[in-house]
């Protein structure tokens, strides 16, 4: 389904939002164009093709740079990026600036700013299946009038959601984890855990795991905060206070969850197979799991939107942006997780 519960277009393409194009965004963006259109990438098929949103000048100079025939095909509506898909990348034109990699610049930080607000309009007005937006740096944006902390909570604002009520959650081929707590201090993680928070993370993740991914009966863990979950209240009360009971609620309602797991056992091999997605209770302790597993796979996708957006977890990498080195592996990855996710919502019943 899509935006305000519509059906989704199954011709529906992806828009893929440019990033800071000083990042290796635009390298990687022209690289999974190379890979997806031409099925160079392994077994995995694209049902929904990609455009990105401005750039055009940009784009064609980063394959350029990095050595990747990919022919630059400005289109002027997201319906003509399919027929456009096999002679080269369909880009929205509209919106560009010099190609500037390592060197980022406020003009380039207001087309990152403006290509996320194009593709997150197109996708809440049901023209595309969903966007894959690429990485941008957060100072740079907060210099030209970016009022959010991140990406994440942009798209929720936008789509009339409060941030509590969506999931970040990192993907990768052999792990998922969602931060219940996000871009704060390690000092403040304490005292934002409550137990109703944890209830709805929990609660958005599963409906996500069941909407989005086709997993009709999802399992999840549940991360302690402490050392040893707080070894009886030794090392802090927090897993009594504040996780057990979140966990209790979330059983009594049917869902299959476990913990609170101390977070030093929670990753190991033989756990792992145990659960379908992990709820962290701070950031690192989501999110160092998942790139040291999945560095070139990992994709962080918004659970509890109206839309389908899908990022890669790492971020604009100034420092080799256009040196030919970025591995353009976890922007492949999701752009077909945006694909499948899309393909699956696009399977539940209009009742459902």
């Amino acid at each position: 389904m899509g935006a305000g519960g519509m059906p989704l277009d199954p011709d529906a393409s992806l828009a893929v939002a440019l990033g800071d194009p000083s990042g290796i965004g635009p390298e990687i963006i022209v690289a999974a164009w190379a890979a997806l259109s031409s099925g160079n990438d392994g077994e995995r098929a694209l049902a929904h093709p990609f455009f990105a949103v401005g750039g055009c000048e940009v784009l064609a100079a980063a394959a350029e740079r990095r050595g990747i025939d990919c022919p630059i095909v400005p289109i002027a509506e997201a319906s003509e990026a399919r027929s456009a898909w096999q002679a080269g990348l369909p880009v929205l034109a509209g919106l560009d600036v010099e190609y500037t990699p390592g060197t980022p610049s406020p003009d380039g930080a207001r087309l990152a700013k403006s290509s996320l607000e194009w593709a997150t309009a197109l996708a809440l007005r049901g023209d595309v299946a969903g966007i894959a937006t690429a990485p941008v740096s957060k100072a740079e944006l907060v210099a030209v009038g970016f009022a959010h902390p991140g990406q994440t909570e942009f798209l929720a604002h936008a789509s009339g959601k409060r941030a509590d009520d969506t999931v970040m959650m990192l993907a990768g081929p052999s792990l998922r984890t969602v931060p219940v707590t996000v871009h704060c201090s390690l000092a403040e993680v304490p005292g934002l855990l409550s137990t109703e928070l944890i209830i709805r993370k929990a609660v958005v993740t599963h409906l996500g795991l069941m909407r989005d991914f086709g997993n009709p009966k999802p399992r999840l863990a549940i991360a302690a905060l402490n050392p040893h979950a707080g070894e009886n209240g030794q090392f802090g009360d927090e897993e009594a206070r504040i996780i057990a009971p979140a966990i209790k609620a979330l059983r009594a309602e049917g869902m299959d969850v476990t913990g609170p797991v101390p977070a030093d056992a929670l990753f190991m091999p033989r756990l792992r197979n145990t659960f379908d997605a992990a709820l962290c209770m701070y950031h690192d302790q989501a999110l160092i799991p998942i790139k040291a597993l999945e560095v070139d796979e990992g994709v962080n996708v918004t659970l509890g939107l109206p839309i389908i957006r899908t990022s890669p977890d790492h971020g604009t990498a100034f420092d080799i942006a256009g040196k030919r080195v970025a591995d353009p592996g976890a922007m492949i990855a999701a752009i077909c997780m945006a694909s499948e996710c899309a393909s699956a919502r696009a399977s539940i019943p209009a009742h459902g």
